[in-house]
């Protein structure tokens, strides 16, 4: 039975690969927070290669009774998504699994937080999993990442596919996994394991060059992982997820070194006000701007362990500290007036009246609608493209109770230019309405729609044509 169910696992996996690649350039993610709308996806790593942003985050899947450890995190394989516009993500499609893997226990489902990172045009993925013939005593609560090792995958192209190696990293133990290459060419691998571990890797980057460094001057108190290290202006940032109180916050630390000793600086992004446990981070500078990759449960209020991920712009002040960044729906990116716009991913709105919430509570993955039901009651979404303002008319997918309400999109502020009104009319299910445009807009405009009415109304998108 037990060869039997591997030998099932392997085929179902060799089914979905294929039924991927038929998929692979359809499958597009439009983007605000969170960023990939059809899966769940954690722990991203960015990186800036061949003019686009790749995203190499962990994939969380929903467990039964004979994956992993019910209730718990489970992850069998990993994707890799890109974007030219940071609006527009597109799915490569599964690149590693656990299954592939010949040191990896494939019955552990933790394909946990990876990274990737080219060097003299090869791609290298480095992933934890756990091992087979491991210390089961190991596997204790409490005891992060004691039966993992980490492995790498190597590939001609950032999409794969990606070879793993036989064997794990040798004398590399623990989770989250994290390559940064300095000017000079000198590679380093950062891992957790209650501590922060760093040390110098070989030219082929699948073997240490140095003695393994335990990484000082970090908290010993509370959980700590995820280290992501880049450099700026001459100095090495370490971010990392804390639990500084009773959730992951994220921190970080400096040093002008790739191996520190490193000085606690501050906080990046504060604890999750609700929902979510963890935190996992990377930074990367995109075309002059700075931005931070993080994880919320979006899709998942209810379950922790369902995650994904999210990106907002991040700033530094003249002395090179990084300022905390506030968490958005908005996120990142230029939204074309021609694409659904989901104001439900709005920027700013109303204190009272208005509202958010899936249109679909069975299947989340079905995105947010927004819900005006006080006069008055406006939404704010920023960076609209309108390109040189060619655009006429407005069309709204909405469903209302009102036959005699409006709704107003106006540019800036819930009192600014009017553009556009469109009448209201009951509906009992979704419907489009147009309208025309009062005048044409050209360039990057922030939008805001206004409620008119005694009664309510959903909006699920609204474009331009």
């Amino acid at each position: 039975m037990g060869a039997l169910k591997k030998l099932s696992k392997q085929s179902l996996f060799t089914g979905l690969s294929i039924f991927g690649m038929i998929l692979l350039h359809v499958n597009l993610a439009f983007g605000q927070n969170p960023l990939i709308r059809d899966q769940f996806t954690a722990d991203p790593t960015a990186r800036v290669i061949n003019g686009k942003i790749y995203v190499f985050p962990s994939h969380d899947i929903r467990c039964d009774s004979t994956q992993g450890r019910p209730d718990w995190f489970c992850m069998e394989d990993y994707h890799v998504f890109s974007s030219a516009n940071l609006t527009e993500w597109e799915d490569h499609g599964m690149i590693l699994s656990q299954y592939q893997v010949p040191w990896a226990d494939d019955e552990s489902y933790s394909m946990w937080a990876p990274d990737a990172i080219e060097k003299d045009g090869k791609f290298y993925f480095y992933f934890p999993s756990k091992a087979k013939n491991r210390d089961l005593e190991s596997d204790a609560p409490g005891v992060n990442g004691s039966s993992f090792k980490i492995g790498v995958a190597v590939a001609d192209q950032p999409e794969g596919p990606y070879t793993p190696e036989s064997n794990p990293i040798a004398n590399v133990n623990g989770i989250d996994p994290n390559v940064f290459i300095d000017h000079d060419g000198q590679a380093y691998l950062y891992w957790s394991q209650h501590h922060f571990f760093g040390a110098k890797l070989k030219p082929n980057m699948k073997e240490l060059d140095s003695e393994v460094f335990t990484l000082k001057d970090f908290p010993d108190k509370g959980l700590k992982e995820g280290p992501f290290v880049f450099e700026r202006e001459g100095t090495y940032y370490m971010t990392y997820p804390h639990v500084a109180n009773k959730t992951e916050r994220i921190e970080y630390a400096t040093a002008d070194n790739p191996l520190g000793p490193f000085e606690y600086q501050g906080v990046i992004m504060d604890e999750s006000p609700v929902g979510c446990w963890t935190n996992h981070q990377s930074i990367v500078q995109y075309e002059g701007q700075w931005l931070l990759f993080y994880h919320h449960n979006d899709y998942s209020p209810d379950f922790d362990k369902n995650r994904s991920i999210r990106a907002d712009s991040l700033f530094f002040d003249e002395k090179g500290k990084i300022k905390k960044v506030k968490p958005t729906l908005r996120g990142i990116g230029v939204s074309s007036a021609s694409s659904p716009i989901q104001i439900d991913r709005y920027s700013a709105k109303s204190e009272v009246g208005y509202g958010i919430s899936f249109l679909d509570d069975s299947n989340p993955f079905a995105g947010w609608k927004s819900t005006f039901s006080r006069d008055n009651a406006w939404v704010r979404y920023n960076q609209v493209d309108f390109d040189n303002g060619q655009f006429r008319k407005v069309k709204f997918r909405i469903k209302s109770k009102d036959n005699d309400g409006s709704l107003e999109v106006r540019l800036g502020s819930e009192k600014g230019e009017l553009i556009t009104v469109v009448d209201l009319k009951a509906t009992e299910d979704w419907a489009e309405l147009n309208s025309d445009m009062k005048a044409s807009k050209a360039g990057c405009q922030d939008l805001v729609v206004v409620y008119r009415g005694k009664k309510s109304v959903e909006v699920d998108w609204i474009s331009f044509q």
